[in-house]
């Protein structure tokens, strides 16, 4: 029999997978990517810590689907920022259960655990989840760390699995978790990706900022993580990297919808939006020479797409940050 787990990477999935593995049953991993769980591709590292626990791995990538029938329209709202958590989790279960046919699989379940977290799961939270997933009446969907607190599931019902050891974890608390981790041997489990952004006021900001202006598309997802963000006067998107991290993330960024603002000495990587109007390229020109090694008595040739572009930069950081929007100031 073939189970698969509703993967995060974090340790309470990774044990609800070691949980169903031990009972004999195959599982698969499977990664809901909805472009939100973080700045770095963490791929590899989630399939090395679901081998750990005993399973294969798949990711799922739903990112515009995402966009489309979840993030602006939760039926049970958002949590304190950008977070439509109760939606959010039912709709990967529903997915979930969509390949389950493929993958051969027979329940689903997670690492959830009642009174984790104060939205998303309370007891009702996760009935509402459940509804979400339209699991009311097959009632596949398992939670090996707070099973022993919730009604039978079919996969406990029929003998698939064994409720006895299945668990009765509620509440924040992570002891029991770590010490079933330590009796694991498990040294290195924490998540990689440091949760979900939505859930953080800087980029629920972003977010909120962004879409006055525009609609949401996949790469706009990640232009928002990265760098200094800057609302140009007509409308125009830049984002201008802070760091090599940054840097790095804006130019993984492939897409028609931005431009890439190159400077000709050491400084920042940006990105600007491709049908800024011309005084919005001489301006991104300015903002990012601005934040490189730059002299404002001195003029410098900025590539903004195709163009070049000569410029000099402002003569205080001051004067950029009248254009500026971020949650937080440099």
């Amino acid at each position: 029999m073939r189970a698969i787990s509703l993967f995060s990477g974090g340790l309470d999935s990774m044990i609800a997978v070691k949980l169903i593995k031990d009972q004999g049953i195959d599982v698969t991993a499977v990664h809901i990517k909805t472009g939100f769980a973080g700045t770095k591709d963490i791929s590899a590292i989630l399939e090395e810590r679901a081998k750990m626990a005993g399973a294969d791995f798949e990711i799922i990538d739903v990112r515009e689907e995402y966009i489309q029938k979840v993030l602006f329209s939760p039926q049970y709202g958002y949590g304190k920022n950008f977070n439509p958590c109760i939606d959010c989790h039912g709709y990967m279960f529903r997915v979930g259960k969509a390949v389950m046919e493929k993958l051969g699989a027979s329940f689903i379940f997670s690492g959830e655990v009642i009174g984790q977290r104060p939205m998303s799961q309370r007891h009702e939270a996760l009935k509402q989840v459940s509804a979400i997933a339209q699991d009311k009446e097959e009632k596949l969907i398992l939670r090996p760390l707070s099973a022993k607190l919730m009604e039978p599931t079919t996969p406990e019902l029929e003998g698939w699995v064994d409720r006895e050891k299945l668990l009765d974890i509620s509440g924040r608390s992570r002891e029991r978790q770590l010490a079933l981790a330590a009796s694991y041997g498990w040294e290195d489990y924490e998540s990689p990706g440091g949760g979900c952004l939505l859930t953080e006021a800087h980029y629920s900001e972003r977010l909120r900022e962004f879409i006055a202006y525009d609609a949401l598309a996949v790469e706009d997802i990640e232009i928002l993580k990265f760098g200094r963000q800057f609302r140009l006067p007509q409308g125009a998107k830049l984002a201008v990297g802070r760091d090599q991290e940054d840097n790095a993330g804006l130019e993984r960024i492939q897409s028609g919808k931005y431009i890439a603002v190159k400077l000709p000495i050491p400084g920042p990587f940006s990105l600007l939006s491709a049908d800024a109007a011309k005084e919005e390229k001489v301006l991104a020109a300015r903002l990012a020479i601005t934040y490189a090694r730059s002299n404002p008595q001195q003029h410098y040739l900025v590539k903004v797409g195709e163009e070049t572009i000569e410029v000099s930069p402002f003569a205080t950081k001051e004067e950029a940050q009248q254009y500026f929007f971020d949650a937080k100031k440099p």
